[in-house]
């Protein structure tokens, strides 16, 4: 099978259309159908299912776009290193982190590589939600918190603690919580997780660990947006000690219940199991574990 049809085939796949990928490689629609009914007349399987709506992979489908990434990034990088030696890298790499994190750290380590390696592109998807890798065609993300698909494999960058925060204007006129019991009464800023809220807030109470419900005044899916509301007054916040160092050492913001703190999460970089990473992708995860693990050695 021809490697044209397998890249047609996992940018139908991201795409997520016949059309927008038949545009993306200058062919018509009907040439895309035809290009997609020989991938499955070849491997006798159907590898798409298509609704007037949306396409959807069969299992069939998911293992082809792990393989057909596998053997493009393969020959892509035979290709680099015979056209362009061994110490040039060059194409795209696509990942996610999230929006306020991915702002503020991830950014410019990014900014930095590209700078060093000027062949290379960046497609970066911010997002406090969950990310499908191998469907959006991600060569890997940035998460934050317990992996939950064990298909994807991860590199740990260490633990950081979440902090109880809020704006100085926020406790001028509203006091000081001294309890995490007190938050009842306070306007709390809230995560949005996909469908989920975390609105359970962890805290070390008579020596136990337990979760105290807080009341959910505002609600974002946007790390920075919550972070925002913070710094404007707004209410209290359980943010990351990496999005928000900067605030706590100018004094935009304050730690609050800290003798009550419990709540650690963990940083990693995950990518898909099955799929050999270009030799660029390798260096940016590489470089991306350096600083980020520095800064938590650091922090």
């Amino acid at each position: 099978m021809e490697l044209s049809h397998l890249a047609l085939f996992l940018r139908i796949v991201e795409k997520g259309g016949l059309a927008a990928a038949g545009r993306d490689f200058g062919l018509s629609p009907a040439t895309v159908s035809e290009r997609l009914a020989a991938l499955e007349n070849h491997y006798g399987a159907t590898l798409l299912i298509r609704t007037t709506r949306a396409i959807s992979l069969t299992d069939e489908g998911r293992i082809l776009v792990e393989g057909a990434r596998r053997l493009l990034a393969e020959a892509e990088e035979l290709e680099n290193r015979i056209r362009l030696g061994t110490e040039r890298i060059s194409g795209p790499i696509r990942l996610s982190a999230p929006e306020d994190f991915g702002r503020q750290r991830i950014v410019p380590i990014i900014d930095a590589f590209v700078m060093e390696h000027p062949d290379i592109t960046i497609d970066l998807n911010l997002t406090d939600g969950y990310v499908d890798l191998v469907g959006q065609g991600l060569d890997f993300a940035i998460r934050q918190g317990t992996l939950a698909d064990s298909s994807l494999r991860a590199r740990s960058l260490g633990m950081h603690r979440r902090i109880v925060c809020a704006a100085p204007a926020y406790v001028d006129a509203h006091g000081v919580p001294m309890h995490p019991g007190d938050l009842a009464k306070h306007a709390c800023i809230v995560m949005r997780f996909g469908q989920n809220l975390d609105h359970a807030w962890p805290f070390v109470i008579n020596g136990s660990m337990r979760k105290v419900m807080v009341n959910s005044k505002y609600i974002a899916n946007d790390g920075a947006l919550v972070r925002h509301w913070c710094k404007t007054g707004l209410g209290i916040a359980l943010k990351s000690e990496r999005d928000i160092e900067e605030d706590l050492a100018s004094g935009t913001l304050v730690e609050l219940l800290k003798d009550f703190s419990a709540s650690r999460t963990s940083l990693q970089i995950v990518y898909p199991s099955a799929v050999t990473q270009p030799r660029r992708v390798r260096m940016l995860i590489e470089r991306l574990a350096s600083k980020l693990a520095s800064a938590t050695a650091g922090g």
